[in-house]
């Protein structure tokens, strides 16, 4: 399938419709998608349907933006580019935060232009018009023009939820009610690590050169895990596996795993900290999956022998050995957050064949470099892994625009990935009927 980018109206849907012939095909794509399979080429390489992503994904759900920890003062911001969309993420005065079009209400200018900063009111470069930290235009020049009503030209604002530090947008008029449900599920696993009282050690940006659908199916799976031999030290490369999944030469590693994992639930229990797994991952429209797992070693943090990384324990936590606890949100997100550390990923699709993967590691906020902990060593197993996975998705990408592929069966390992393609298929033949 070849088809032109179109472009989107102010409510996210294509401007014109899409001819019937070519709606037809791509309803048929989604309509006979093969249960159990990879998807067919088009939806990794096709800009309709990307564009199709952007409306019925992108911008219809809940996206994971940033953490509070990023935007620790009134007046900072951050900007969250995704497809066609940017946004303006900002801490307003009151401790809340507003999301606002980053798109100028006269010529359509980007009025943020930086990643991040501080900034009192918001001054588009282009003509200096000026809006409030809440989107309201409060100056423009305009000479000679007498019936000019400011009130009219604010800011689009878009909607904003923080839950447990973590900070959420939607740019749908009506966002997903589920969503509050879901929070319900996973804010009593994080809080614990209180992210208001974290900071940034480091955070680094990829690209990837792939479709964001294959960065996400990657991350759901740990097949490909004999790849990451720097995340191996700690994280048991049986994670995915169950009884009667276990090849030989990994039987020993199961059994550690299973005494680790008993001796991490005991320790939750006693700090009443909960742990069980909770998988939703396409029986509900903010699809989730989380759990508090044991790490190999010392079973402290990501590191070649398990041990913290930091000196600092986060929030009210009292044990540095509790594992991680992981969560997958979908459609853009995944989080580990250990006693002395938290890393979060956001996916940020860019066009059909390239993603941006934000990697951001949060340490106590009264935790000194080079003191209580060492940023290399922090960072260290993550880069890698990152680094590695970004080639893996590549690989596949330009597997996927060969004339040559089609679509291959999942293994029982990869369900978590069959789960996220049938979220994802759901959710855009539901926008698309």
């Amino acid at each position: 399938m070849s088809a032109p980018v179109l472009p989107l109206n102010s409510r996210g849907r294509l401007a014109s419709s899409l001819p019937a012939e070519q709606l037809a095909e791509i309803t048929e794509l989604f309509d006979f998608r093969r249960v159990g399979y990879s998807l067919d080429a088009p939806f990794y390489t096709d800009p309709t349907i990307f564009n199709i992503d952007m409306q019925a994904i992108f911008g219809q759900h809940w996206i994971f933006a940033a953490s509070i920890a990023e935007l620790p003062e009134p007046g900072d911001y951050v900007t969250v580019d995704y497809g066609p969309y940017s946004l303006i993420v900002l801490r307003n005065d009151d401790g809340g935060v507003n999301v606002l079009h980053n798109v100028c209400r006269h010529r359509g200018a980007r009025v943020l232009t930086e990643p991040a900063g501080s900034t009192g009111n918001l001054v588009c470069g282009y003509h200096s018009w000026t809006y409030s930290p809440e989107g309201n235009l409060i100056h423009a020049s305009a000479p000679g023009e007498t019936k000019f009503d400011k009130g009219c030209f604010g800011l689009k604002r878009a909607h904003s939820r923080v839950v447990a530090g973590l900070i959420f947008v939607c740019i749908a008029d009506e966002p997903p009610a589920d969503f509050d449900e879901t929070a319900k599920i996973f804010e009593p696993y994080l809080a614990p690590h209180d992210l208001s009282k974290t900071k940034i050690a480091y955070q680094q940006n990829i690209v990837e050169e792939g479709n964001w659908k294959l960065v996400m199916e990657n991350n759901r799976e740990c097949y490909h895990c004999d790849g990451h031999p720097e995340l191996a030290c700690s994280l048991f490369p049986t994670w995915g596996l169950t009884e009667g999944l276990i090849p030989a030469h990994l039987e020993e590693v199961w059994d550690r795993n299973k005494e680790a994992q008993s001796s991490l639930e005991e320790r939750c229990r006693r700090y009443g900290l909960p742990y069980e797994v909770v998988e939703e991952l396409d029986t509900r429209i903010a699809g989730i999956r989380i759990s508090r797992e044991s790490l190999d070693g010392d079973g402290e943090s990501f590191s070649p022998d398990g041990h913290r990384l930091s000196k600092k324990l986060l929030g009210d936590l009292r044990d540095f050995r509790l594992g991680r606890c992981s969560m997958h949100l979908q459609p853009n997100s995944w989080f580990h957050f250990q006693s002395d550390h938290v890393i979060t990923f956001g996916v940020f699709p860019i066009n059909e064949h390239q993603t941006l993967v934000r990697t951001t590691w949060l340490v106590a906020d009264d935790a000194v470099e080079g003191v209580d902990y060492d940023l290399e060593k922090l960072t260290y197993t993550w880069k890698q892994t990152n680094l590695q996975d970004k080639a893996f998705v590549e690989l596949c990408q330009r597997g996927a625009s060969s004339p040559a592929y089609e679509p291959g069966p999942y293994m029982k390992s990869e369900y978590q990935v069959e789960a996220f393609i049938n979220w994802y298929v759901q959710r855009v033949q539901e926008h698309l009927a």
